[in-house]
């Protein structure tokens, strides 16, 4: 197993590295100075030109992303073209709130689709199941800003349930949980109507294997052959659409964030996008593509629990 991560750790160094290519690519060529967005528009073009030297855009790109690279490998991610503060420091005091964020909105995602996704196949083409699939399509059809947004009327403008934005309390407080429900709800149940429908056709397709009909035929109780015999064995497939949960969920914080004026990373993205704070952008996207690679790599190493043929070795 070790060996098997170092192994995954190893090759998704290239993977990175290209990551961080097409980041300054991208920001190379997206239109707005950066300094004369920083100076507005009453600025002098001789005021324009000398921040542009002191923030180096005048040198060829490639000098600067190799520079910028040198920084990235002693954890220096560069200082913010605005304030010049630190980029680390910025992500630093961000990342906690999008981490969770996106650790609630995946067990919300899991706390409805497993049990809705079983539940729909056990009963299949039963009100149950038909009022399942229903829901499951409501939520993937529904854009999490938009379902975000009803959440904000229904239940912080007309019933002032749930506080309308920001974050407040320690983790976990009764404070904390009022903040963090909406957009984790809005995040969240998306990602739950698509793992629903995985969930129930795994589930249908392994119900239908012979030792499933041959453990019923034993005499053994049916919670135990859909949850010791059934479940465990759909699970691979669900595994892998969870996977690529994960990543989705963080991506999709941005929107959320924005909806729900959240202090996490997607809003300081956006925040760094519109003002062309290009240190802040390479940065925040490297550490979500970071995020990404340790999601898979986490799915890849689950398998091994739940399919014993499956070797690292």
């Amino acid at each position: 197993m070790y060996k098997y991560i170092v192994r995954r750790l190893l090759v998704t160094i290239p993977v990175l590295i290209g990551v961080t290519i097409v980041i300054s690519s991208v920001v190379y060529i997206t239109p707005g100075n950066p300094a004369r967005i920083a100076l507005g528009s009453s600025a002098t073009p001789e005021a324009i030109y000398a921040l542009e030297q002191q923030m180096g855009l005048n040198r060829p790109p490639h000098i600067r992303y190799l520079d910028w690279m040198a920084g990235v490998v002693q954890g220096d991610l560069g200082e913010s073209i605005r304030g010049g503060r630190e980029v680390s420091a910025m992500i630093a005091e961000r990342i906690v709130p999008t981490v969770e964020l996106a650790v609630v909105a995946m067990i919300i995602t899991l706390v409805i689709a497993l049990p809705l996704g079983v539940i729909s196949a056990v009963k299949q083409y039963t009100w149950v199941d038909n009022v399942s699939m229903l829901f499951a399509i409501f939520w993937i059809s529904m854009p999490s800003f938009w379902l975000g947004l009803l959440l904000i009327l229904v239940f912080s403008v007309r019933l002032d349930m749930f506080p309308i934005s920001g974050l407040q309390g320690a983790i976990l407080s009764v404070t904390w949980l009022s903040y963090i429900a909406l957009p984790a709800i809005a995040t969240g149940t998306r990602r739950a109507g698509l793992l629903t429908r995985m969930t129930r056709s795994s589930m249908l397709e392994v119900l239908n294997e012979d030792y499933i009909r041959t453990a019923r035929g034993k005499g053994i109780g049916e919670t135990a052959v859909i949850y010791t015999h059934a479940m465990k064995n759909a699970m691979i497939p669900i595994i892998t659409l969870i996977g690529l949960q994960i990543p989705l969920i963080f991506s999709g914080t941005v929107v959320i964030e924005t909806v729900f004026s959240w202090p996490g990373m997607g809003r300081l993205l956006v925040d760094a996008v519109t003002a062309r704070n290009y240190p802040v952008v390479q940065g925040a996207v490297l550490i979500y593509a970071v995020i990404v690679v340790i999601a898979n790599l986490a799915v890849d190493i689950t398998y091994s629990y739940f399919d014993p043929r499956i070797s690292y070795e």
